[in-house]
């Protein structure tokens, strides 16, 4: 079996069994056991479950990063910076990761299940492993965002942003089970792009909204 194959055979067992039962509750020897591997493979490629978990993000994040920096410039440069859309901008976060998760073949629904775990779970090292690889992406974002907001005080907008940020990742993580109720119950063909649509405007007049 090739190195770059053993490699991936882990990190899909990884990803699913993660997002399907947590970090602590995933062993790596139920992950060797999913992937066909045994564990002085993940030892040899990985060298710990903390490394694991970190490879598991950097997998759909590096090129997640590249495709939502692109896009936010080519809207930024578009529109110019003082007729940026918050809805907009959004948007682009959403839909940026459903490109990279078609163009992967990856499900962006299970990437959301990982991305809300990281955050409930005691999961210190992945967190400053974010902030540390991903920072320079998101940091201009969050100051953009902010700007639609400046009369806001600073724990307003800590637990503004986190539910915009849980809104996202409920609903995207959610999607498949999302667009099947509203098939069965409104007899509605949902499609991602009109949900991301639905979803930007919910959220950016929440973040917005007067401060209290």
């Amino acid at each position: 079996m090739a190195n770059g194959n053993t490699v991936d055979k882990i990190l899909d067992a990884a990803q699913e069994l993660f997002a399907e039962r947590g970090f602590a509750e995933t062993s790596l020897r139920m992950i060797t056991s999913k992937a066909g591997v045994n564990l002085a493979a993940v030892n040899y490629h990985f060298g710990s479950k903390e490394a694991l978990i970190q490879a598991t993000f950097s997998r759909f994040l590096t090129p997640f990063s590249r495709e939502f920096r692109d896009q936010l410039n080519a809207y930024i440069q578009q529109v110019g910076e003082d007729n940026i859309d918050i809805a907009h901008m959004i948007a682009v976060l959403a839909s940026s990761a459903q490109v990279v998760a078609v163009r992967n073949d990856q499900s962006v629904a299970v990437f959301m299940r990982l991305m809300g775990l990281a955050y409930a779970q005691a999961q210190s090292h992945l967190r400053e492993y974010l902030k540390e690889h991903y920072s320079d992406v998101f940091k201009p974002f969050m100051r953009t965002m902010k700007t639609a907001c400046p009369e806001m005080t600073p724990i307003e907008w800590f637990w503004r942003i986190h539910f915009v940020l849980g809104t996202l990742a409920f609903t995207m993580s959610s999607v498949d089970s999302l667009q099947a109720m509203a098939a069965s119950d409104l007899s509605v063909d949902s499609q991602f792009k009109d949900m991301i649509s639905y979803l930007a405007k919910f959220v950016s007049a929440g973040l917005m909204a007067p401060a209290t």
